[in-house]
């Protein structure tokens, strides 16, 4: 994630990848890897910064990268660029990371990585909704072409589960008034279809914080991104399958960017028995990352190594 701007390339993306030089530590450096990976999965692919880097710190020309992504609007940018012939690229959730393998006859990687976060390129695009400071339809699907935007969503829960959805994901103290006044709307049959009003909602429900600088939709869309893209759901049963896509030895590098994540993540590096946890504490970006990469402030990477 990045909020740069786009430097003059051949890539039309403006996405910068977190925490790149530790991904390239964990994945491919000899203190952690005796023999350069074979197999990795970059199970995120977004702008391709973290395929680009492991390609160009691997020299085995062997190595095969492979990348998916949900979003197709990766898929039509991959489609145009020129690759590593070491790289492959599939529209396709992280879970589906056996499937991939199939695609090759192989049953296992060497390594792999997921960036939880949000890309630049998704929050540029006003059509998706991720963004609370760019009005536009309320979507916010990682896939636009399968499920239910978040407007939609909304017209099919009660108030009660909105509230317990914005509370649950969004960790959010005031969720009941929010989904109070988003049914209230819906009843007056003014339903939620775009950013900005369900923006407008929020400022009305959410107090001004002293201490924080959040501004008061942050959880909001929070929560229903995760809720329309069952992004918890995919984790955890990634999570308890990723042990068998994995060789011995095998690394598996998470960052996270909200709590709901990272003790996700946390937990089932513990409480496996496969994995041998190598952070005790989640590694966090450097000062001088933060500085040149805003959104970078908030992200945890926790490695595990697979027995």
């Amino acid at each position: 994630m990045s909020n740069e701007e786009a430097e003059p390339s051949d890539i039309d993306t403006c996405h910068v990848s977190v925490m790149p030089d530790e991904v390239v530590y964990w994945v491919a450096n000899p203190e952690v890897a005796q023999t350069p990976p074979k197999v990795v999965i970059d199970g995120t692919y977004g702008g391709g910064g973290h395929s680009r880097l492991l390609l160009e710190a691997i020299e085995d020309a062997d190595t095969r990268v492979i990348g998916l992504d949900r979003d197709p609007a990766v898929s039509a940018r991959v489609e145009s660029e020129t690759h590593d012939p070491r790289l492959t690229v599939f529209l396709a959730s992280y879970e589906q990371a056996a499937k991939a393998l199939d695609q090759f006859d192989l049953t296992s990687a060497d390594a792999m990585v997921l960036d939880l976060g949000l890309s630049s390129d998704q929050l540029a695009d006003r059509n998706r909704g991720f963004s609370y400071t760019v009005d536009g339809p309320l979507d916010l699907r990682f896939d636009p072409e399968n499920g239910v935007p978040a407007s939609r969503w909304l017209a099919q829960h009660d108030e009660k589960q909105i509230a317990d959805a914005i509370y649950q994901y969004g960790e959010e103290r005031f969720s009941r008034r929010i989904a109070r006044a988003i049914v209230a709307k819906q009843r007056e049959r003014q339903p939620i279809s775009t950013v900005n009003e369900l923006v407008e909602i929020c400022r009305r429900c959410v107090p001004r914080s002293r201490n924080h600088d959040i501004h008061p939709a942050t959880r909001t869309f929070q929560a229903l991104r995760i809720a329309v893209n069952d992004e918890l759901g995919i984790l955890e049963r990634t999570l308890r399958d990723a042990p068998d896509w994995m060789s011995p030895g095998g690394r598996m590098v998470i960052i996270s960017f909200h709590s709901l994540e990272d003790r996700i993540v946390k937990n089932a590096f513990r409480d496996d028995d496969r994995w041998e946890v190598l952070t005790k504490k989640p590694l966090r970006p450097t000062e001088s990352e933060v500085a040149h990469n805003a959104r970078s402030r908030s992200a945890k990477l926790r490695v595990a190594r697979r027995r």
